[in-house]
């Protein structure tokens, strides 16, 4: 069930879409995470053999897909981000369809078994266009399913569905996993954090963490960001004198706010409000924020952005 990917590179024109990218996993669920235009689809494109590689090996299975495309695609399933779905035939026709191009023998009690295993069976005698968004999804998901491959890769598989179907859909996730390897794309944190143990974080084309989820936290640390909101616009030079801070971010959209790293927030604290009284600055908020993913996430991605800056 194993998938290692080498040095993998990819370029478009004069841009880097992924920069020398490696990783190995021999099973379970693992999160690769990464801020829009990171390369996260791009990679999966490639791991999938949809798009060539410019450098580097990707192994499913020990089957490399350079060399050997058509028996390492047989390892793998994949349900893209944009799920391609013929809408006007019915759910076990498609399926049928999808099993006859795996050339698949017992097609039909593979079907069967497919649908029961992604939750299709109320809805399995419609045709795909009278499905909603979530039922259309599991559709997805078993046409990746059906030939029962060892690697599964999800490019935002709940993207656009309501609580209820998230939740339905990470259901059948965690079922999945438990017997292959499933690398899964995701923008929602908690989503991340209840379905895997190990992340993978890229940004701008290059891996910026792969760990588990607890290490990370433990590298961050808990408790030691604080979150502060001035009434007047702020530059990086405001935190330039300050002791104790590890990486300051300037949250998305908001001029006024920054979120801090520091191992010694009562110290940092004190010292915002007194260069804040020297400035004749307001201070609308300044609050403590816990280590969870979503700030490790953003002091991996948006910290090296701010400072390049």
């Amino acid at each position: 069930m194993s998938l290692t990917v080498s040095h993998l590179t990819k370029r478009f024109g004069e841009q880097t879409a992924v920069n020398d990218i490696s990783f190995h996993i021999e099973s379970g669920i693992v999160g690769f995470l990464g801020p829009n235009g990171a390369g996260k689809s791009t990679t999966m494109k490639m791991i999938t053999g949809y798009l060539p590689a410019d450098k580097g090996e990707i192994l499913v299975c020990g089957h490399q897909m350079h060399a050997d495309n058509t028996e390492a695609k047989k390892y793998i399933g994949y349900l893209p981000e944009a799920n391609p779905l013929y809408a006007d035939m019915y759910v076990r026709e498609y399926l049928m369809f999808i099993a006859s191009l795996h050339k698949l023998h017992n097609p039909k009690s593979l079907t069967e078994k497919t649908i029961r295993q992604v939750g299709l069976s109320p809805e399995c005698h419609k045709k795909i266009s009278q499905l909603s968004k979530g039922y259309k999804q599991r559709v997805g998901l078993a046409a990746a399913l059906i030939h029962d491959p060892k690697v599964l890769i999800l490019d935002e598989p709940t993207s656009g569905l309501d609580p209820n179907q998230i939740v339905e859909i990470r259901s059948v996730i965690r079922e999945l996993g438990k017997s292959r390897t499933v690398l899964f794309s995701s923008h929602i944190m908690q989503e991340v954090e209840s379905l895997c143990e190990r992340i993978i974080i890229i940004n701008k084309g290059e891996m910026v963490a792969d760990d588990s989820i607890e290490n990370l936290k433990k590298s961050a640390g808990s408790g030691n960001y604080l979150v502060v909101e001035f009434e007047a616009e702020t530059e990086m030079g405001f935190f330039e004198s300050m002791e104790h801070v590890d990486s300051i971010i300037r949250l998305p959209e908001e001029v006024n706010k920054w979120k801090l790293a520091t191992s010694r927030p009562d110290i940092v604290r004190n010292a915002i409000m007194k260069i804040s009284l020297e400035k004749n600055i307001s201070i609308l908020s300044l609050q403590s924020a816990s280590g969870n993913l979503e700030t490790i996430f953003q002091s991996l991605t948006l910290h090296a952005e701010n400072s390049n800056h």
